[in-house]
């Protein structure tokens, strides 16, 4: 802020003016970062918000004059145009099924497409040439650069504030894990529709201080160069620290200003090789290199507030409970001709917990997708306490009470323990969009799970320094956070000891008997199975061979033939 208000007092009027510009760039970059640094969704389209942003009050002042009644009008504009367009932009990029590339595609055309409506219009837009000699507001250069730099400010405060509240972590663990949020009940379409239109208010915003500030509105200001150009400012600052690819912004362009008349094409080729150099050698940029050899390590260590795990009270529940917690009726899957599985009629009831068992390729995890996810099942219902899920996405599932494990540690990456935690309660407790709280309030046999495992004193660890025993661990902890009715259990033993794979078994237990949870659980050791499951099912080549009691299926001949085609007993094979 110091900086800010005394710099008109230092510097030259050609220098302040090319600061202006390269700060209503750099609130651009600021935007780009966001949604590539922090959430992974790369965009080139950014352009175009800012473009709209410059067109409305080039077009505004142009045709309709300036007074501050046709400048609140042009911002109104600005903002409404642009919010959308992105959200038309969004709703193609993100809906539910498109992948990170055809997003990538789609902000690729925006600004071409936007560039080529600009050059149709003729007269109206200037085409071409663009709009110039426009009547703006009456500022002098020194209030310019105090308006713009002191909003850069504002803007860069708000968006750090909130990338490192409780809301903000949902942005990484997009990134890292997007089909793990989709599991925990988070509608990652709609958080990133709703990403897009607030940078791309943002970008407006700062298109329409550009306009108002140069008198000038071309095409390129919305073009696919300029879009790309961002990117490499946010990349050679260090995307993912707000602070780079400010800062990325105002150095290029400042460069770029002095440089680009004496060295137009040698600059171009720096800046190029400048790139290609710190994304090879530091692909996170040149300030993270330098905060890690310069910023002291305590720093970093003592940035994030310590967390205090408290139990959650408990939820009234609403209604009559379904006598059936898991319904299937005739469920199958098939690819092309080769049916994986077929005719599935299975019912579990509250406090059940039902162990599959079968050899590998039985169809086990299939069923589980098919359980999860409306869209993975070829034919047949899947009711979770009584709702039918049709053919409706992963996270509409968990908000009728179903929990998923997958056989594999499926956590994010990045985020520590506690952040993990805190993720999986999103739907039930909504994070704050400015602050990250102290407390973390989990159901008792989530706490239960941490505590065996020993997590609980590990909660500032980041999920990829865990051992695989402790990302399981992790992954059921995250589940169990959500207070599901119906538990999938792929493998939730796997990597652990064996005494923690007791405790873990008695946590299951709590979880029938006396919490009324309904488990549906794949374990590959039968010993395990034999002493927790309230009956077994068997699954052998696509369909249901056998189910009923513990003992009645252990003791089947049925189930020796499928397991060694022998007289042998099951207890060591994979179930």
């Amino acid at each position: 802020m110091l900086v800010v208000a005394v710099a008109p007092f230092m510097l030259d009027s050609y220098t302040l003016s090319i600061l202006v510009r390269a700060i209503f760039f750099a609130m651009l970059a600021l935007t780009v970062d966001i949604l590539w640094g922090y959430t992974g969704v790369l965009t080139f389209g950014q352009s175009a918000f800012f473009g709209a942003g410059a067109y409305a009050a080039g077009l505004v002042f142009t045709h309709l004059g300036f007074s501050p009644e046709m400048a609140a009008l042009a911002l109104g504009e600005a903002l409404l145009s642009a919010g959308l367009i992105a959200l038309l932009v969004g709703w193609l990029s993100f809906y539910h099924g498109a992948t990170p590339l055809y997003a990538s595609v789609i902000s690729l055309v925006l600004p071409i497409v936007m560039t080529q409506l600009l050059f149709s219009g003729g007269t109206f837009t200037g085409s071409s040439s663009g709009l110039t000699g426009y009547v703006s507001f009456d500022l002098s250069l020194e209030a310019w650069f105090w308006w713009a730099g002191f909003a850069l400010i504002a803007i860069t405060a708000l968006a750090w504030r909130f990338v490192h509240s409780d809301a903000g972590r949902l942005l990484v663990a997009t990134r890292d894990n997007e089909m793990r949020c989709s599991y925990l009940g988070i509608n990652t379409s709609t958080l990133k529709i709703g990403l897009l239109v607030a940078t791309a208010l943002v970008a407006a915003v700062a298109g329409f201080g550009y306009a108002s500030f140069s008198g000038v509105v071309a095409p390129e200001l919305a073009g696919f160069v300029f879009g790309t150009e961002i990117i490499i400012w946010v990349a050679l600052g260090g995307r993912g620290t707000l602070i780079g690819p400010v800062f990325g912004a105002l150095l290029i362009e400042c460069a770029s200003a002095y440089l680009g008349g004496s060295l137009p094409y040698v600059w171009k080729l720096l800046l190029g090789a400048a790139f290609v150099g710190v994304i090879v050698l530091l692909p996170q940029g040149l300030l993270p290199a330098l905060l890690a050899r310069w910023l002291p390590k305590h720093w970093a260590t003592s940035a994030k507030p310590a967390v205090t795990l408290v139990e959650a009270a408990a939820r009234p529940t609403s209604g009559a409970q379904a006598t059936e917690a898991v319904a299937l009726r005739g469920v199958g899957k098939h690819y092309g001709s080769l049916r994986v599985l077929k005719d599935i009629d299975l019912v579990a009831a509250p406090g059940e917990l039902v162990s599959l068992i079968g050899p590998n390729g039985a169809g086990k995890t299939t069923l589980m997708r098919c359980m999860s996810d409306g869209a993975e099942r070829s034919s047949g219902t899947v009711h979770i306490a009584g709702n039918d899920i049709g053919r409706a996405p992963p996270y509409v599932a968990v908000r009728y009470g179903l929990g998923r494990k997958f056989q594999t540690a499926n956590v994010f990456a990045t985020l520590t323990v506690a952040e993990s935690l805190r993720i999986a309660r999103t739907r039930l407790d909504p994070p704050s969009l400015w602050r990250r709280a102290e407390q973390l309030a989990l159901p008792a046999y989530a706490l239960a799970v941490l505590q065996v495992t020993q997590l609980d004193k590990k909660l500032d660890t980041e999920a990829r320094n865990l051992s695989h025993g402790e990302q399981q661990a992790l992954e059921l902890a995250m589940v169990l956070a959500m207070e599901p009715r119906v538990l999938l259990l792929d493998e939730p033993t796997a990597g652990l000891t064996l005494a923690e794979r007791t405790l873990i078994g008695q946590v299951f237990l709590d979880l029938t008997h006396r919490f009324g949870l309904c488990l549906l659980l794949v374990e590959h050791d039968i010993e395990f199975v034999r002493e927790i499951s309230t009956r077994l099912v068997v699954l052998h080549e696509g369909h249901i061979a056998m189910q009923g009691s513990v003992q009645e299926v252990v003791e089947s001949e049925l189930v020796r033939t499928i397991y060694s085609g022998a007289a042998a007993t099951p207890h060591g094979a994979s179930a």
